[in-house]
C-alpha cells in the first residue's frame, strides 16, 4: 500500500502519535581509517536514536562509486521501527552524520567521497517530495549497493518503485558489489 504526501511544509509530513512506521536507510562510508568500524558505530548510534525502535541490520558490502570518484565504499543497509515522522527522522540522521565528521556543502561534487552517508531510502511505503525529502529515495533502484543489503533483509519480493528488487538487481549487475561479513 503506498500513501502518498506531497507539500512544501515539512512540518505537516507527521507520523500518528503512538504509531510505529517501517523505515529503511542505507549507510556508507568511504573516508576514514576504518569505514567498516564506521558503519558499525554508526548503526548503534542509530540504534540508540530516540524514537528509533527494533532496528535490523544487513550484512557490510564493498561497492565501487557511482558516478563520481573515490576509494571503494563500505556500505549497509538498516529496517527500522521509529515513531518519529520522516523529516524528524532525517534529521536525526543528519545528526548522526555530523557527530561522525560529516561536513554538508551545497558546493561540494555530488557523491563526492565521505565519512559517513545515512540516506533515508524507504518510509511506510510513502511518497514523499519536497526540498528536503523525496521518499522512496530517488536512485535506490537504481543501486546495487542498496539493492543487495535490501534483498538481504527483506527477500527479493519486496517491492520498490513498482519491481522487486530482484528485478532491479539484475539490471544492475554491472555494478561491482561484494558482501563483506554477516552483520553491520
Amino acid at each position: 500500500m503506498t500513501r502518498t504526501l506531497m507539500t512544501n511544509r515539512d512540518e505537516s509530513l507527521s507520523q500518528h502519535p503512538g504509531s510505529l512506521a517501517l523505515a529503511i536507510l542505507g549507510l556508507g562510508a568511504n573516508l576514514g581509517d576504518n569505514p567498516a568500524l564506521t558503519l558499525h558505530n554508526a548503526v548503534e548510534a542509530i540504534h540508540q536514536a530516540t524514537g528509533v525502535e527494533k532496528i535490523r541490520p544487513a550484512s557490510l558490502y564493498s561497492s565501487a562509486p557511482v558516478d563520481a570518484p573515490g576509494p571503494h565504499y563500505t556500505n549497509t543497509a538498516v529496517v527500522l521501527q521509529t515513531a518519529l515522522s520522516p523529516l524528524l527522522l532525517l534529521d536525526k540522521m543528519q545528526a548522526i552524520e555530523h557527530d561522525f565528521g560529516r561536513q554538508r556543502n551545497l558546493a561540494t561534487v555530488r557523491n563526492a567521497p565521505r565519512t559517513l552517508d545515512i540516506d533515508l531510502l524507504w518510509y511506510d511505503g510513502v511518497e514523499i517530495e519536497t526540498p528536503r525529502l523525496t521518499l522512496p529515495h530517488p536512485r535506490m533502484h537504481l543501486r546495487a549497493f542498496v539493492l543487495m543489503p535490501l534483498q538481504e533483509l527483506l527477500g527479493a519480493d519486496f517491492v520498490i518503485r513498482g519491481a522487486p528488487v530482484s528485478r532491479w538487481l539484475k539490471a544492475c549487475k554491472e555494478q561491482m558489489c561484494l558482501r563483506l561479513d554477516s552483520n553491520a
